[in-house]
């Protein structure tokens, strides 16, 4: 059997962070906890995990600021846990870089649906036992993806940070030069149907998208909106 992974659980409320230790240690996973953010740093001092769950209210140092200390620095999975379920929470957790968020109080089967789909996320692709049919590298405006390392490079060949979901995405319409996708088509080659296609989670990433790769983010010309339809993306623009 393989080496079980780590999940590290951030919340101050001691009950709820020790089920969660209980219950996700029961399911097969190595499991972490710390009751704010000076504890978190402390254990990442010596441990990676797969995966963080982050409450956003804390003391001290609050889940939103520890979400992007995480994504500076660490290449984790990290699902955002409000008690308040506020949608400006979510969006603000999606734009730092969380991969999925839940609101409290949740079912314990959702929740560890959600970590399983981010973890499965998150894992390299199984290199296929046929030639792949995709190029080994594809032009993104003025940037190289990478397909086999999962790496985006600038004009300079310096590394462009990009999270598992960023290299989806980047992929998806790499590989579909030239063609609307829609925003349900997009969740179903990401295979991600944890996204509501009418919700902002999937224009929010392709903004912070455009931001990497877009000499000009404001007009868009390499991964272009197409008003009522979806997205676009032109391998022309910005060369």
């Amino acid at each position: 059997m393989g080496e079980r992974e780590t999940l590290l659980v951030v919340d101050d409320d001691t009950q709820v962070r020790e089920m969660l230790v209980d219950y996700l240690s029961s399911q097969g996973y190595r499991v972490l906890g710390a009751a704010d953010g000076e504890s978190m740093r402390a254990l990442l001092q010596s441990e990676t995990p797969a995966l963080v769950l982050l409450d956003i209210t804390l003391p001290g140092e609050d889940g939103l600021s520890l979400a992007r200390y995480l994504r500076e620095r660490h290449d984790t999975g990290i699902i955002m846990v409000t008690a308040s379920g506020e949608v400006i929470d979510r969006i603000i957790g999606l734009e730092i870089g969380a991969d999925d968020y839940v609101a409290k109080p949740f079912d314990t089967r959702e929740l560890l649906a959600r970590i399983k789909s981010v973890l499965r996320r998150a894992r390299p692709a199984v290199a296929p036992t046929v030639p792949a049919a995709e190029p080994e590298q594809i032009r993104i405006g003025p940037c190289r993806l990478h397909l086999d390392s999962r790496r985006l490079f600038d004009a300079d060949g310096m590394e462009i940070a990009l999270t598992s979901m960023e290299f989806d995405l980047l992929r998806i319409f790499g590989t579909r030069p030239n063609r609307v996708l829609s925003r349900d088509q997009i969740l179903n080659l990401t295979q991600n149907r944890d996204w509501d296609p009418y919700d902002r989670s999937i224009d929010i990433r392709i903004a912070r998208l455009r931001r990497k790769i877009e000499p000009d983010p404001s007009k868009p010309q390499v991964i272009r909106t197409v008003r009522g339809a979806g997205y676009m993306f032109v391998p022309t623009a910005a060369v």
